[in-house]
Parts: structure tokens; C-alpha cells; sequence
């Protein structure tokens, strides 16, 4: 981007803005390719954006010449200088446990002419089989008559509100153009917890509760009798006394 100086508040803004468009650029660009989400990191001598999708080889082309033709473009729409901006690919570890992917699959399950019940299953059976703690799908539009409805498919555990939320559940929506009419598609999945952050987040849940083992079971589950012991009182010692002898008593004159 330009290097004009610019305040800390609209750097902010331009930065988001330049995030949005960038992502929404290449979810178009990359639609068919298996994008799953894109994630912009800034340095003082280059921009890179690293491209997160499930199949890295269509990305690249033949000796990364899409790659380069996508560099190219975003360079020329955002007024970067030469060798300012790098596209870099990620492969998504987990394809069911990415939300852009599965709404890209659904929608092209859609598009093939398969039935909205049967599509939505094997979606919600791909995600639960990725070790996922739960899954919602949504498809909303004129399914088969010509009134419009929505059908909501459901499994396993899912959270909606709390800071929890932002970490946890992944969302995406598509629109699917069908003869009858436009189709709404939204699935939304519940990462799990992972300790390494490669499959979901590192922070756990807040109503977790770990219990642990104890020390030794064995000792725990043998059961042993109390038997109450008495200690036999100390001996007071006894002090002896020199007999003192009698004073005379005193005789009145």
C-alpha cells in the first residue's frame, strides 16, 4: 500500500479494509480451488498474504504461475511497489474442520442436483468424523416448492454467545444460484481444543473441569482398620525435702 503518513486510527480502518477486499478477492479468484480463508501479515518490507486452502497444487499452476498471476493482481489493485507483496499457500491440516470448504462443498453437491436432506448429512457426517464437538448446517430458499423455507441440521455440542464463541466456532456462508431460485447456505462448525492450536484453539473452554487421579489408587482403595492407641501417662517426680528443726517457742517474762 501508499506510505503516505497517516494517523494510527485510519491506518487501523485501512488495514481492515484492505484485509476484507483482499479476502473477498480471492474467495471469488479461488472459489473452485478449495479456499478455506486468508490471513494478511504486515512487515516494514513486505506484505505477506498467506492463502489457506485445501488443495495447495491448483493454487500454485504449472511452476507457480497462478500464484504469480494473483501476486500480480493484487499488487496493480492495491498500489504495492514491486516485490512488496508475497502470496504464500497454506494446506488446511483438517478439510472437515474448515467451514469455507465444507459451505464450498455443499454448494457444489447443490449444483449437482443432489437432494438439500441428503447433501446436508453427508456434510454434518464429514465434520462429526473430523473430530469435531459439533455442526450446523442451514439451507434457506426454495427448496422444493415454490414457498420458501429453511431447513437446520444439527449435531454434537455447539455454543453461540461469550467470548468462547470467537475462538471456538467457525462460519461460513454461500449462495447457491439453482434454476428455481437463490439458495442460502450457512455452516457453522465447533473447533475442539488442541494444546498444539493446529486443529483448533489452544485455550480451553472457561466451564472445563479437569479431575485429576490420585497420587497412588492402590492405597486409596484398600480400606484400613483405626485402631486408637493410649500412651500410659508420664510419672510425676517426686521432690524430697530436708526436715527444717523447731524453733523454741517464745516465753513471756
Amino acid at each position: 500500500m501508499t506510505d503516505c503518513q497517516i494517523s494510527k486510527k485510519k491506518k487501523v480502518v485501512a488495514d481492515g479494509v484492505f484485509r476484507a477486499e483482499v479476502h473477498e478477492f480471492l474467495s471469488k479468484m479461488l472459489r473452485e480451488k478449495g479456499f478455506a480463508g486468508v490471513e494478511v501479515r504486515m512487515t516494514p518490507v513486505k506484505t505477506y498474504v498467506l492463502i489457506r486452502t485445501t488443495r495447495p497444487r491448483d493454487v500454485l499452476g504449472d511452476s507457480g504461475r497462478s500464484l504469480r498471476e494473483l501476486a500480480s493482481l493484487v499488487q496493480k489493485r492495491f498500489g504495492f511497489r514491486p516485490n512488496q507483496v508475497e502470496l504464500v499457500t497454506v494446506r488446511v491440516e483438517s478439510r472437515g474442520l474448515s467451514a469455507m470448504a465444507q459451505a464450498e462443498s455443499l454448494r457444489f453437491k447443490l449444483l449437482q442436483g443432489m437432494p438439500p436432506r441428503r447433501a446436508c448429512y453427508a456434510v454434518l457426517r464429514t465434520v462429526m468424523e473430523s473430530d469435531a464437538k459439533g455442526c450446523e448446517v442451514t439451507v434457506a430458499g426454495k427448496l422444493r416448492a415454490q414457498r420458501a423455507k429453511t431447513m437446520k441440521f444439527k449435531d454434537g455440542y455447539m455454543i453461540s454467545r461469550g467470548h468462547p464463541a470467537n475462538l471456538y466456532i467457525e462460519q461460513a456462508i454461500r449462495t447457491v444460484a439453482m434454476r428455481q431460485g437463490i439458495l442460502g447456505v450457512r455452516v457453522k462448525i465447533m473447533l475442539p481444543h488442541d494444546p498444539k492450536g493446529i486443529n483448533g484453539p489452544k485455550t480451553p473452554l472457561p466451564d472445563t473441569v479437569l479431575v485429576h487421579d490420585p497420587k497412588n489408587v492402590q492405597d486409596s482403595l484398600t480400606i484400613k482398620p483405626y485402631v486408637k492407641t493410649y500412651k500410659p501417662a508420664a510419672p510425676v517426680p517426686v521432690v524430697e525435702t530436708a526436715a527444717q528443726p523447731e524453733q523454741p517457742a517464745a516465753v513471756e517474762a
